[in-house]
C-alpha cells in the first residue's frame, strides 16, 4: 500500500527571481547632448565650408576676368558642383526635419542646422526615440505607406559622387581648359585621379560592415547605421554625410580654382571633433572614436596635431583613431586639443575640447524557460533591475499577482493557479511584460516523526504524537498542517480496527490503538490530508505503514 516518494528537482532553488530588462544604448542624457554637441560642431565645420567655397569663388574672378577662354567653363563647371551639393545638403536636411518631427519635435520647415534654434537645442522631446529612425531609414513608414528612407540615402550618396566627378572631368576635359591650362592628356588623367581618390563621399560595404560587428552577421548600411538607433546618435551620422558633400564640393572647387593659380580660402576657426561609435560601453570592452579637425579641407592634417589627454594621436589628412579600454565604471571625461597651422598664410591655431562617454557593466539574467513560479500563500520577494538606470526610476507592476515593494525590491503575492505579468519600465525603458506561472505549493510529506513507513521499534513508534505534514527542500517560509486521516490497527491473528483521527495529534481512540502496539502489530495510516498556505480545502497526500517490530 505503500506509495513512493515523487521528485522534486524543479522546485528546488527558487527564492530568489531576478527580472532584468538590457537597455543596450540607453546611454544616459549626458552622453545624449554629447551626440547633439557633435551635430552641432559638424553643422558648424559644414557652414565654415560652405563660407570657404563662395570666398574662393569671388576670389577667383579677377583672374578670370584676365583669362577668358576659362571663365564660362570653370563657372559652369563650379556652379554645377555647387548646386549638386546643395541639393543633396537639402535632401539630408529634409529627412532630419522628418525624423525630428515625426519624433515630437513638430517646428516646420527648417534650413541648414536650423534645429539647434529655439527648443530643439534645449530639450528635444524625441533624443532618445529609435522607433522613428527604424521605422523611416530602416523599415519604411508603414503608416504613410513610404519606402525605408536609408537605401535612398545611399544610393544619392553614391550619385552625388558620379556627378560630382562627372562635372570635374568634363570641365577639365574642355578643350579651352586645357589649353589655357596647358594640360597634357597625362596630366587631365592624374587630375581626374587623384579628385576621385580624395572625394569623402563613400558607403561602406557589407564585407566592411561585418568586419566591424561585433556579431559577425551581414547587415547592410542602413541596418548598420540606423536600425535601433537613438535620433540622437542618427544626426551627427547624416550631418556626417552632409559634411562629406561640403568638403567634397571645396575639394573640386579649389582643384578647379587652381588651374588659374589663384586660392583664396579664408579660415578662422579650428576646432577638434571627435566622432565616437558608442557612448555607452561595457567594461572590458575598447572605446574607440574617430578624431579630426573641424575644417573643410584635408590638407589641414599635413600641419596639424591633436591630442587626447595628452596623449598624441597620429593622424592621416587630418583624421586619426583613438582608442582606448574601458578599465573602471562611471562617467569617462576625454580632453581633446588641436594645433593647426593655416596651409596659406602660416597662421598658427590651438583649439580644445571635450568629451564624455559612460562605462557600464553588462547586465545579465539566466533562469530556466519552466521555472519561472511564484507560489500561492507565501511571499514571493522579486529583484527588478534596468540595465543604466538607478533602482529609484524603475517601475513594476503586476498582472494576475499583487505586487508590494519599491527601489528594485518587491514581494509578489497570488492568488490562483494560471499565469501572472510583471510589467517593467523606467530609465528609459518602456513598459516590458514579464512571464510568470503561479502554482500552489507543492504537496507536502506525511510523516511519523522522521519515517514515512516500514519496521519501527515499539518504543519509538508509542513515543509518536502524531501524523504531521512537512515541506522538505521547500526554501519558503511556508508550513502545512494535517487536517485528518484514518488509523487502522491490524494485530496477529485480529480483525482490523479502525480509527478517524480528525487533525494532526492522536484522538482518545488513536491514542488507545497505538499504545497496543506489539511486535508484528501492522499500521496503516489511509486518507491522509494537508492544508497549506493558499489552499481552500486540504489536499491528499502519501499514505504510510508501519510494522512494529
Amino acid at each position: 500500500m505503500s506509495i513512493p516518494k515523487e521528485p522534486r528537482q524543479l522546485m528546488i532553488n527558487l527564492m530568489y527571481l531576478v527580472l532584468t530588462a538590457l537597455l543596450a544604448l540607453n546611454v544616459s542624457a549626458e552622453v545624449m547632448n554629447a551626440f547633439f554637441d557633435l551635430d552641432k560642431s559638424l553643422v558648424t565645420s559644414n557652414t565654415l565650408t560652405k563660407q570657404g567655397v563662395e570666398s574662393t569663388k569671388k576670389g577667383i574672378q579677377p583672374l578670370l576676368d584676365k583669362k577668358p577662354l576659362l571663365k564660362a567653363p570653370l563657372n559652369a563647371g563650379i556652379e554645377a558642383v555647387n548646386s549638386q551639393v546643395g541639393e543633396f545638403v537639402t535632401y539630408i536636411e529634409s529627412i532630419k526635419d522628418n525624423l525630428i518631427d515625426a519624433s515630437g519635435d513638430q517646428s516646420g520647415a527648417r534650413d541648414e542646422g536650423d534645429y539647434y534654434k529655439g527648443s530643439f537645442d534645449n530639450n528635444p522631446t524625441g533624443k532618445k526615440n529609435k522607433d522613428v529612425t527604424t521605422r523611416i531609414l530602416v523599415l519604411g513608414d508603414t503608416k504613410t505607406g513610404g519606402e525605408p528612407q536609408g537605401p535612398i540615402i545611399a544610393s544619392k550618396v553614391e550619385e552625388l559622387k558620379k556627378k560630382l566627378i562627372t562635372s570635374f572631368t568634363t570641365t577639365i576635359q574642355n578643350e579651352d581648359v586645357m589649353k589655357e591650362g596647358k594640360l597634357s592628356a597625362e596630366e587631365v588623367a592624374e587630375r581626374i585621379a587623384g579628385v576621385v581618390a580624395s572625394l569623402p563621399l563613400q558607403i561602406e560595404s557589407e564585407e566592411d560592415i561585418m568586419k566591424k560587428s561585433k556579431d559577425g552577421k551581414q547587415k547592410s548600411w542602413t541596418e548598420y547605421k540606423f536600425k535601433q538607433m537613438p535620433l540622437a546618435a542618427v544626426l551627427p551620422v547624416l550631418t556626417k554625410l552632409q559634411t562629406d558633400a561640403r568638403n567634397s564640393e571645396a575639394t573640386i572647387v579649389n582643384k578647379l580654382a587652381e588651374l588659374v593659380g589663384g586660392r583664396e580660402i579664408k579660415l578662422n576657426k579650428f576646432f577638434p571633433v571627435i566622432n565616437a561609435k558608442k557612448g555607452y560601453v561595457i567594461k572590458g570592452e575598447k572605446f574607440e572614436a574617430t578624431v579630426q579637425i573641424g575644417a573643410y579641407s584635408s590638407e589641414f592634417g599635413k600641419n596639424s596635431s591633436i591630442s587626447v589627454n595628452g596623449k598624441s594621436v597620429p593622424l592621416n589628412d587630418g583624421v586619426g583613431t583613438y582608442t582606448e579600454t574601458a578599465g573602471n565604471t562611471g562617467k569617462r571625461t576625454l580632453k581633446l586639443a588641436s594645433n593647426v597651422t593655416n596651409p596659406i598664410t602660416g597662421e598658427k591655431y590651438a583649439s580644445t575640447s571635450e568629451f564624455e562617454y559612460e562605462v557600464g557593466v553588462r547586465s545579465a539574467n539566466v533562469s530556466a524557460d519552466k521555472m519561472n513560479v511564484f507560489y500561492i500563500g507565501v511571499d514571493n520577494p522579486v529583484s527588478v533591475t534596468v540595465a543604466g538606470a538607478s533602482s529609484n526610476e524603475i517601475k513594476a507592476t503586476g498582472s494576475g499577482c499583487t505586487l508590494k515593494g519599491s527601489g528594485g525590491k518587491y514581494i509578489v503575492t497570488a492568488g490562483k493557479p494560471g499565469d501572472a505579468t510583471i510589467n517593467v519600465s523606467g530609465g528609459g525603458l518602456p513598459s516590458t511584460p514579464f512571464k510568470f506561472r503561479v502554482k500552489r505549493i507543492p504537496d507536502p510529506v506525511a510523516r511519523l516523526g522522521k519515517s514515512q513507513g516500514g519496521g519501527m521499534g515499539t518504543g519509538e513508534f508509542k513515543a509518536q504524537g502524531g501524523v504531521g505534514s512537512f515541506l522538505d527542500n521547500f526554501d519558503f517560509d511556508a508550513k502545512c498542517k494535517t487536517q485528518g486521516y484514518t488509523l487502522t490497527y491490524v494485530a496477529k491473528r485480529q480483525d482490523p480496527v479502525e480509527s478517524v483521527n480528525p487533525g494532526p495529534r492522536y484522538n482518545d481512540k488513536s491514542a488507545r490503538l497505538v499504545k497496543n502496539a506489539k511486535p508484528g502489530d501492522i499500521y496503516y495510516f489511509d486518507n491522509v490530508k494537508a492544508r497549506c498556505p493558499g489552499d481552500k480545502a486540504g489536499r491528499p497526500i502519501n499514505s504510510m505503514v508501519f510494522k512494529i517490530k
